[in-house]
């Protein structure tokens, strides 16, 4: 079962260093499409209430809503700064009353007096592929993990393969052939489920 909540943003932005469209100051409106998925929750006769996923993101999102989306090293930064100075409102207006807690994180700084959204410019470097002799596999170390990327395993051999992520979702294929495949439709997750007792 799942509980669906969406949220819809408007906010500016550009992306500095473009050679295209883009490169100017424009304008979205962004749908963001929250789903929890898990068992139904008695009480409430849902996963969970959409009203509670939404109140959640929006403490968040709602830095983003009517703002200025811009990077670090942009250029026009520290003029539409100087701008807001001047119209005395960089630090706030008494008017604008739907801003969030301000927050840094290693990618963005919400300033949510003056609706703006700073990002950084990150580029982590490519590591090569570390070749060991020792039984013939590769080995790759990370050390930055993405929390947000899906957790799996992987066992194969030089015929057989068996990919699965944390939900027991997963894909099997011998050689060229797939045993099985994995594919999320809007009806049912289908894959590998196992259930343990």
């Amino acid at each position: 079962m799942r509980s669906i909540a969406k949220l819809d943003l408007q906010y500016a932005h550009r992306f500095y260093g473009f050679k295209g469209e883009a490169q100017y100051l424009h304008g979205h409106t962004g749908v963001l499409t929250i789903e929890v998925e898990d068992t139904v929750n008695e009480g409430v006769n849902m996963v969970f209430p959409c009203n509670e996923i939404q109140k959640i993101a929006w403490d968040v999102l709602k830095n983003f809503d009517h703002a200025l989306v811009l990077r670090e090293d942009d250029p026009l930064l520290p003029a539409i700064l100087d701008v807001y100075e001047k119209q005395g409102i960089k630090n706030g207006h008494p008017n604008n009353k739907m801003k969030g807690e301000a927050f840094k994180t290693e990618l963005a700084t919400a300033y949510p007096d003056c609706r703006l959204v700073v990002t950084k410019e990150t580029k982590e470097k490519v590591e090569k592929l570390k070749y060991t002799d020792y039984e013939n596999y590769i080995q790759k170390t990370y050390k930055k993990i993405d929390e947000r990327l899906i957790t799996g395993n992987v066992i194969s051999n030089e015929n057989y393969v068996v990919a699965m992520n944390q939900k027991g979702q997963g894909v099997s294929k011998y050689k060229d052939i797939y045993i099985n495949r994995f594919k999320t439709t809007d009806d049912y997750s289908q894959g590998i489920f196992f259930a343990i007792k």
